[in-house]
């Protein structure tokens, strides 16, 4: 990563002497920065940028300075870049501002240029992030994209199923074979289109975040593992920074999160459906599905009369380790997930899911419970009694 402490001293001595920095729209250039000698490519070059930058919180595919063969690994660097100049902080839309500190000449049409965004407070310069973009000459107009494909450029390659896997050291194929396969059957059970996939096998998410373009930002301090996404042109990406080359295994309960929120909204996703479906289909604490529903059993035999629509509004913990916790209203909803499947099909399920967020007293939940089970509140009791008599 760039020295941050050079680069905070060297803003705030620009910050105290403005004037000493030429002015763009989106920018300021120092005027120690060595510019391209020509000054027909310095002036198509920040031109450019300027244009890039104004088209930067679009949709990847509406900036007209990316080439459609660089979409999508660039739709990841954008990613990143949109709203950059924000701080729900400071209450500013326009808080951090953009500082072009270098360009790298290294032909006659490549160039990597560096950028930063930085806020003032009370005299002190906050950093926000920095980021190394690739740009390339082609006529008289320069386009610009992540340096992701440059920086995998000596990276092997392994094609499994639908995904071509990029990795820099030795890999365990079965491992990450697994991975997609889970992968694969989540979003056929979500009906979710299986497309081609370039999947980036890196160590950690520092790694991730400085192959796309994205030396440092302050949004992920502290971050050890995670994983960028991207979709155009009827092809995902991938750069996953939690199948590290010593791992041991992934969690299924996690995976089916992030795949059911590729296909619906968090905004109307109920949560106590969503675990539960995850504890049915993945699992949860490195308990297998069967494992939590003999721990569920338990708990059921040492409460006889217990009464479910008040366990499930608690959203009481059955777990005999408190640090590990298994709450009842994800219990119900994954043998409720697992009935309403065998007698609907997924799309019963789907409906269910997207009942909308839990509000107090779940009464969104239970309108969508009776309209898709008859299941009312009256009922529930007797009703998930006889569930979890037949549940095995």
């Amino acid at each position: 990563m760039t020295n941050v402490k050079w680069i905070l001293y060297f803003f705030l001595i620009g910050l105290i002497s403005l004037q000493s920095f030429g002015q763009t729209e989106k920018f300021v250039i120092a005027n120690n920065i060595v510019l391209p000698k020509d000054s027909i490519i310095q002036t198509s070059l920040l031109s450019s940028l300027k244009t890039f930058l104004s088209l930067k919180n679009n949709s990847a595919n509406q900036d007209t300075l990316v080439l459609k063969k660089d979409l999508l690994e660039t739709s990841l660097l954008l990613d990143e870049m949109r709203g950059i100049e924000n701080s729900n902080r400071y209450r500013d839309s326009n808080f951090y501002k953009g500082y072009l500190t270098n360009i790298i000449e290294l032909d006659s049409i490549n160039y990597l240029l560096q950028l930063a965004y930085i806020g003032l407070h009370e005299g002190q310069p906050l950093l926000r992030a920095n980021f190394t973009i690739a740009a390339q000459k082609k006529d008289s107009i320069f386009y610009f994209h992540s340096p992701l494909r440059e920086n995998t450029a000596s990276w092997s390659s392994q094609n499994i199923g639908n995904t071509k896997v990029y990795f820099n050291n030795c890999i365990d194929k079965a491992y990450v074979t697994s991975y997609l396969k889970m992968i694969e059957k989540y979003d056929r059970k979500l009906n979710a289109p299986i497309i081609p996939t370039a999947f980036y096998c890196t160590s950690n998410f520092h790694e991730v975040m400085q192959l796309i373009g994205v030396d440092y930002k302050s949004d992920y301090a502290s971050f050890a593992h995670n994983s960028v996404t991207g979709r155009e042109l009827d092809s995902n990406i991938v750069v996953n920074g939690t199948l590290a080359p010593n791992a041991t295994k992934f969690d299924p309960h996690d995976l089916w999160h992030d795949r059911l929120h590729n296909v619906l909204s968090v905004a109307i996703i109920n949560r106590p459906v969503d675990e539960g479906s995850a504890y049915l289909y993945g699992g949860s604490w490195g308990l297998t599905w069967k494992e939590i529903l003999t721990k569920f059993k338990v708990f059921v035999a040492e409460n006889p009369s217990a009464n479910w629509i008040s366990l499930y509004n608690e959203s009481k913990n059955f777990s005999d380790n408190p640090k590990y916790p298994l709450n009842i209203d994800f219990m119900i909803n994954a043998l409720l997930v697992e009935k309403i499947e065998n007698e609907k099909g997924f799309t019963g399920v789907i409906e269910l899911l997207s009942c909308g967020k839990k509000e107090k007293g779940n009464e969104n939940y239970f309108k969508a419970l009776e309209r898709i089970t008859g299941i009312t509140k009256v009922n529930f009791n007797e009703q998930i009694s006889t569930l979890i008599s037949k549940s095995k």
